[in-house]
């Protein structure tokens, strides 16, 4: 077993350095690895099998469904209402258009369930506005970043069905409704740091709209946040599955961009098929790899020994935990969310069920914890589309960072200690 933990990881971090691909990276590792027990034909026949099998799932064709509604809504003129809707309720409060950002994020990456998307979106209308209002552009990038970070959790996330495959059946359904509270609680934490930091810098305060107008700007939104009720409302009522959700999500999102908004012409479709699909193959092809990778990590034993190890360095299980979210942040750091799921999950699931911790929120836990390794340098996706759309340079955003990197990891340990933030929403729901 010692040999094949040495075989895998060299070979993961040493093509990992090279710069391949992290799904051949995981697919070449795994072959190693299973090349040490069994002759070349069986090993490759055997890595096929749980490649095809990983991804031989109903569950699955949620994502790209997900994925294409969210590209959609990215083109379709939800996140300028989204943002006028927020802008309206909260821009007179202190650091109002950092808040307004925050919601905005919080609004869009539910309806999306893409960081990436949502600092894409929200950031392209919001930076510039805040760098005219005054607002230091690598705060304000900073901001934009963390944010975004709330729709890993708001649902519909793709990443919680991703855990739900990875962790052997956690309910979707239960995922989703789950992740509410602890997504909302990141956003207003976020919302907290950004109030003190605008009272600190003396950032302007918004005027404050009459009641007409803020109902319209209101009004206008309400078919796009009416996609949250329609798709979690459906799933929780057992009217439809996720994967259904999915098709009808983008039903909704085509009448909304193309009918209701007009903001997306039929002739950008073909487009926006073609980029989902890129997206979904990324996918795919890390998922199949991972479950291959996840079948020779239990042959070996991998996981129980791991498992055994951290079990026999205390009996705390509070101190256990803690040590699970620091491995998790440092690899959240380096490696991208799905693969960091996919791979993680076998190994520290385990233990963490052996503490008493339930795998629905284990999950919550697991996701928040990579979320922050969206805005950790030195591979953060979400860091860098913020960077680019600032036009600033990532180290000059660090700074700004700190506080909201501090108001994360508060919400994180909250997250974990306390289990009733992930498992009482579930719970009142009859999951």
């Amino acid at each position: 077993m010692e040999m094949a933990i040495i075989v895998l990881l060299l070979v993961f971090f040493g093509l990992l350095l090279l710069n391949v691909p992290i799904s051949f990276c995981i697919g070449m590792a795994t072959l190693a690895t299973m090349l040490l027990s069994v002759d070349i034909l069986p090993a490759v026949t055997t890595m096929a099998q749980r490649m095809a099998g990983g991804i031989n799932s109903f569950a699955l064709l949620a994502i790209p469904f997900f994925v294409l509604s969210g590209q959609i809504m990215g083109r379709g003129g939800i996140a300028k209402r989204l943002i006028e809707c927020a802008m309206a309720l909260i821009g007179m409060l202190p650091g109002g258009l950092a808040l307004v950002n925050v919601v905005s994020c919080m609004f869009f990456g539910a309806i999306s369930g893409s960081a990436v998307a949502a600092t894409s979106a929200i950031g392209s209308f919001m930076l510039p506005e805040m760098k005219k209002q005054g607002y230091d552009v690598n705060y304000s990038a900073a901001v934009t970043a963390a944010a975004a970070t709330t729709g890993m959790l708001i649902p519909p996330s793709n990443i919680l069905i991703v855990y739900a495959i990875a962790s052997g059946g956690v309910s979707i359904a239960a995922l989703f409704i789950a992740g509410y509270l602890p997504g909302i609680l990141l956003g207003v934490a976020l919302m907290i740091v950004c109030a003190g930091y605008a009272k600190l810098k003396g950032y302007p305060v918004g005027a404050r709209l009459p009641l007409k107008l803020v109902l319209q700007k209101v009004a206008a939104a309400i078919p796009s946040l009416f996609m949250i009720v329609l798709v979690i409302g459906g799933i929780v009522s057992g009217v439809f599955t996720a994967t259904e959700a999915g098709a009808i999500a983008v039903v909704y999102s085509l009448m909304l961009a193309v009918g209701i908004y007009r903001e997306v012409k039929t002739t950008e479709l073909p487009g926006i098929l073609i980029k989902a699909a890129e997206t979904t193959a990324i996918v795919l092809a890390l998922i199949a790899t991972s479950s291959a990778m996840s079948w020779i990590l239990s042959y070996e034993q991998i996981p129980q020994a791991i498992s055994a190890a951290m079990l026999a360095l205390s009996d705390n299980p509070l101190l256990i935990l803690l040590m699970i979210n620091l491995i998790l942040l440092l690899v959240g750091a380096f490696m991208d969310m799905t693969p960091a799921v996919l791979i993680f999950t076998p190994i520290f699931l385990p233990v963490a069920v052996e503490l008493g911790m339930s795998p629905l929120h284990f999950g919550i836990m697991l996701v928040l914890n990579l979320s922050i390794g969206l805005v950790s340098p030195p591979v953060g996706s979400v860091l860098f589309v913020s960077c680019a759309i600032a036009k600033t340079k990532l180290e000059a955003i660090i700074r700004p960072l700190m506080p909201l990197y501090l108001a994360m990891f508060v919400v994180l340990m909250l997250v974990t200690y306390v289990p009733a933030i992930s498992e009482w929403l579930p719970a009142q729901f009859g999951f």
